[in-house]
Order: structure tokens, then C-alpha cells, then sequence
């Protein structure tokens, strides 16, 4: 179902129904999370459901996306907006893979942002506009903001940027974590409650923290580094 949704946005896409294509995507997302879901609770997990996973979310979370925000406002920039559009498609891909040979993740959080959420990222951007226009009116020499956006995005998918995994709503988890469990109760009632524009404030919010917090980390580390090539820090002496 999570594949199907992705082909059915891509007609949708080609026919000029970017609503529809951007509602089906996200309709992927919640196939691709119950699908999760009923192989913990059928303890039926396997490799050839680990594949079919990923081959069903590059077309839903990297092709449909990348045709649709290439549809959407960048084929008026020609090899430039062809080359940037690829570019969902093509990181979602390498991070996919990245991950199906053997490279790990805590449960805690995703190394690199989830192509299902740059994927969301995306069409929440394009429910909560119109069309392509307003994302011209702030750019320079002409480039609409789009390009960086999808770049930045991209680029998040296969960086090692930590962001934070949506936990499971059990019991145990709540009395661990009050906070960040009321947070993610807060985020589904502004989904809930104001739809796509709910969708553009709770993603964009989750992308500025674990980009806050690697930047945070970074600065942290700068200013703790040691000041000479020994490893210590060393006083002055009379």
C-alpha cells in the first residue's frame, strides 16, 4: 500500500493534482509506519520485508516527491532544476542503502534526516502554497528559494546529523520522557486540528532541533577543544 500510494501520486503529479499527490504521499507515510508496526506485533520481520520496504520508499518518499517539486516550480529552471530535483530521489536512495548493508541506528534517534520525513518536509511546503510564485518573491538573481530548500533537505538525508526517532506511546515510555511525550502528543493535535499547516509547523520545528542541537554540539566541542597538540590545556608559568 505504502508503493501503491507513491504510484498513484505520481499520476496524480502528472495530471497537475498536486493536492492529491501531496495527501497520497503522506498516506504512504502512514502505511510505511503501520507497516512497521504489525511486523514487531507478528514478530515477522525479514530481510526480503527490510527490502521491500526500502525499494516501496524510494519511489514514495524519493521519486514521487522529486517529480512533484520538479513539477511543482523547478522545471522552469532547466538542467538546474532537473539536477536539484533528482536530488530527493537520489539521496533517499543512498541513505537506503547505507543502512540495508549493515549500518545500524539507535532506537533513541536516525542517523540523518528520515526520507520519509524530508519527503513530508516537501509536501507540506507545497500544501501550504499555492504555487510556485511565493518562493520567487524572496530569492535572489531570480532562483527560487525552492532550490535551496530541496538542497538542504538532500543533504540532511545522508549527513550524520542525529534526529530524534518518534517513540512508541507506551506507558513506560511516558513516565521516562514527560516532556518529550507531551511534545509529540502536542504535534499530533496541531496535525489533527489544522491539517497541512499543523504539518508545516510541527516538521519544521523537528528539522530546527536536530539541527539546533548538531550545531549546539559542534560549537560545544570547538570551545572545549584542547589549545595545544597535546591534548591537555596548559597554564601559564612564571
Amino acid at each position: 500500500m505504502n508503493l501503491f500510494s507513491g504510484f498513484v501520486a505520481i499520476t496524480q503529479i502528472y495530471g497537475g493534482r498536486f493536492d492529491y499527490a501531496c495527501w497520497l504521499i503522506v498516506l504512504a507515510g502512514f502505511f510505511d509506519v503501520l507497516d512497521g508496526m504489525m511486523a514487531r506485533l507478528t514478530h515477522s520481520s525479514s530481510s526480503f520485508g527490510v527490502q521491500l520496504d526500502s525499494l516501496s520508499d524510494v519511489v514514495s518518499f524519493g521519486i514521487a516527491p522529486s517529480f512533484l517539486v520538479y513539477a511543482f516550480g523547478l522545471r522552469e529552471f532547466g538542467v538546474l532544476g532537473l539536477i536539484v530535483s533528482s536530488l530527493p530521489a537520489v539521496s533517499g536512495a543512498v541513505r537506503l542503502a547505507r543502512f540495508n548493508v549493515g549500518f545500524t541506528e539507535k532506537k533513541e534517534y536516525f542517523v540523518g534526516l528520515p526520507i520519509p520525513g524530508a519527503a513530508i518536509i516537501i509536501v507540506a511546503l507545497i500544501l501550504n502554497f499555492d504555487n510556485a510564485e511565493w518562493f520567487s518573491r524572496f530569492s535572489i538573481n531570480n532562483l527560487s528559494l525552492l532550490v535551496p530548500i530541496v538542497f538542504f533537505l538532500s543533504f540532511l538525508m545522508v549527513s550524520t546529523i542525529p534526529f530524534d526517532a518518534v517513540p512508541k506511546p507506551t506507558p513506560a515510555y511516558i513516565r521516562q520522557h514527560p516532556k518529550k511525550s507531551a511534545a509529540y502528543f502536542i504535534a499530533f493535535l496541531l496535525f489533527v486540528f489544522l491539517q497541512q499547516v499543523g504539518l508545516l509547523i510541527v516538521l519544521t520545528v523537528y528539522l530546527l532541533w536536530g539541527v539546533g542541537q548538531a550545531v549546539r554540539s559542534v560549537i560545544k566541542a570547538i570551545l572545549n577543544a584542547p589549545t595545544d597538540g597535546t591534548g591537555t590545556n596548559h597554564e601559564p608559568t612564571e
